[in-house]
């Protein structure tokens, strides 16, 4: 008696679209782990991270990308940028993540929706409109169904899902198309590897969505982390990291008086680093100057860009 052969998909998810549409929310969900830093502003996202999702017959690599930008003032967001071209030069799969309410764009993004429009042509492209967990709070129904117009005016072949990350709306349904859509490819990874990131990088990115939440104006996004040290044994983290600003007055808004600013900003980074390793964390912090990191390529390819 012959024996079935198992069919295993593997692909590139990767996951595009605008500043604070809730990409990362998306990413987080669909992957079942905090991998992408998530906050109300716009640009949190700064690097292209991958999240892996295991089943038996198939593997789906997404990926998460930093927000479409009209402006890039410092090289590191045109390094940013590169990462949504290079995301959707090696996708399966583009998932095109906008949300409700998102049908007045500015003429600016034009162009950039006009080079999607050769991608959707090459490779399967679906829309998803997201937070319609708004309806019957924030805005009603019939919202829904304009911004759906808007985009299918825009990609009239494109199928639109509507989404919420945030509650899970629709996205067994979103999962079950992936996995229709996937190729049969052996894994490209193995299997329960989680993230192609390495465990500094996390330390980096947690502390750094700290500061998104606890510091106000350009401070969130004038810093950057590097992990100078990290230990590891069974039940403890030993971590030494360092907090890079650009100038003087930022880094005492960052110390805060008698180090109350940072003293906070170190408790909240021990919770969450300690929820995401599971295992108790001792952190040191330390802030140093270093004058415009942002448009010094040596300095970015230390920190990983």
């Amino acid at each position: 008696m012959c024996k079935e052969k198992l069919i295993h998909k593997s692909g590139f998810v990767n996951i595009i679209g605008f500043p604070n549409v809730g990409k990362s929310t998306l990413m987080n969900s669909l992957v079942g782990e905090d991998l992408s830093i998530i906050t109300h502003k716009p640009q949190t996202t700064r690097h292209r991270i991958l999240g892996i999702v295991d089943k038996y017959n198939a593997q789906i690599i997404f990926s998460d990308t930093p927000g479409f930008m009209i402006k890039t003032a410092f090289f590191m967001q045109r390094i940013m940028m590169k990462y949504i071209e290079r995301s959707l030069e090696d996708a399966d799969i583009v998932l095109f993540t906008t949300e409700i309410g998102k049908f007045s764009i500015s003429d600016k993004y034009f162009s950039i929706l006009n080079s999607l429009k050769n991608i959707k042509n090459n490779k399967p492209f679906l829309i998803l409109i997201n937070k319609i967990d708004k309806i019957g709070i924030e805005c009603d129904e019939k919202i829904l169904y304009e911004t759906i117009n808007y985009w299918h005016r825009i990609f009239p072949h494109s199928e639109i899902l509507p989404i919420s990350a945030l509650k899970n709306i629709n996205q067994d349904l979103l999962m079950d198309k992936i996995l229709g859509l996937l190729s049969e490819h052996p894994p490209y990874y193995p299997k329960g590897f989680l993230s192609d990131k390495s465990k500094r990088f996390f330390v980096n990115e947690i502390i750094r969505e700290k500061i998104f939440l606890l510091y106000k104006k350009e401070i969130p996004y004038s810093v950057e982390i590097f992990t100078e040290t990290f230990k590891e044994n069974e039940m403890f983290l030993h971590i030494f990291s360092s907090i890079y600003v650009e100038r003087n007055s930022q880094k005492g808004i960052l110390i805060g008086k008698k180090g109350n600013y940072i003293n906070k900003l170190g408790a909240l980074s021990i919770k969450g680093i300690e929820k995401f390793f599971k295992k108790k964390v001792w952190l040191k912090l330390n802030v140093k100057i270093c004058k415009n990191w942002r448009s010094d390529y040596k300095i970015l390819k230390k920190f990983g860009y």
